[in-house]
């Protein structure tokens, strides 16, 4: 009796982990950089055996973290892929890169990184919807400006677009970050930061069809810079989801808006997300 049950709950163990996402760690070359970057993929359970190919979430980590933030923050993740038939790839951005092609530093090209060189790989590597229908990208906090900067700024590439409690204008933050260092300073080099702060980028929007949805929590320090992004999107007619709640710049506020940001895109990449 006791044999039957230890086999049976090795068969279960067996049946639970063969039908788990799989989560593996890929180093990519970045040429731009001279370096290899380390990212998480997390493919489906059905993945192997499916003979269509996958739609993409990329989603970028906050300053100060790395590649491995997002699966502590939200260990949910690959039952979100399950869940709504997709890849998600978490790059490594760096300690405070901001995600730009910094203007002030050549070492640090994250924004080639991540719509080029790590992109070019995902599509060889992985079956993915190669196209921006296929295509959705999501962060927090410095990532939450990386994601909305890298999609304004190649809205033909990016069908879908999030930003999660984001640092959407960077202009009240020169000291923090380590800002400085990859703009110079704004006394020095004010353009630097008038052109690469998100709120300032609204033109590159025009006639091109983007879904956005970004939250913030009403105690976060990025409120306000949030609020003012939300006022001037309705101005200009953009159209997008904006909500706010209690909360702060917090891991657990984080978790609650990720599973509300994957099904928007789980809408977008199915054709099911309403206008």
């Amino acid at each position: 009796m006791i044999k039957s049950v230890k086999l049976v709950a090795l068969l279960f163990f067996i049946a639970v982990k063969s039908n788990a996402a799989k989560i593996e760690t890929i180093w990519v070359f970045s040429k731009s950089m001279n370096k290899s970057v380390p990212n998480i993929v997390i493919t489906p359970s059905n993945y192997p055996i499916y003979k269509g190919n996958f739609p993409v979430l990329y989603l970028l980590h906050g300053a100060t973290d790395n590649y491995k933030g997002w699966l502590i923050i939200a260990p949910e993740l690959p039952e979100y892929a399950d869940q709504y038939h997709m890849i998600i790839v978490c790059p490594d951005g760096g300690v405070t890169s901001w995600y730009f092609d910094s203007p002030v530093d050549n070492t640090m090209r994250y924004e080639t990184y991540i719509t080029k060189e790590l992109t070019a790989v995902i599509e060889t590597k992985y079956k993915t919807i190669a196209t921006k229908q296929g295509r959705a990208i999501d962060g927090l906090s410095m990532g939450g400006h990386g994601a909305f900067y890298l999609s304004f700024r190649h809205p033909d590439f990016y069908g879908a677009a999030g930003s999660i409690s984001g640092g959407v204008d960077i202009r009240p933050f020169k000291n923090e970050w380590d800002l400085t260092k990859r703009l110079g300073t704004y006394a020095e080099h004010p353009a630097n930061w008038e052109k690469n702060t998100v709120v300032n980028m609204l033109d590159l929007l025009n006639g091109k069809k983007l879904s956005l949805i970004f939250d913030c929590g009403t105690e976060d320090f990025f409120h306000a810079c949030n609020q003012k992004l939300h006022l001037e999107l309705l101005s200009r007619k953009i159209k997008h989801s904006y909500s706010e709640r209690p909360g702060s710049h917090t891991p657990d506020y984080w978790n609650k808006s990720i599973k509300i940001h994957v099904l928007f895109f789980h809408d977008y990449f199915s054709g099911t997300q309403k206008e």
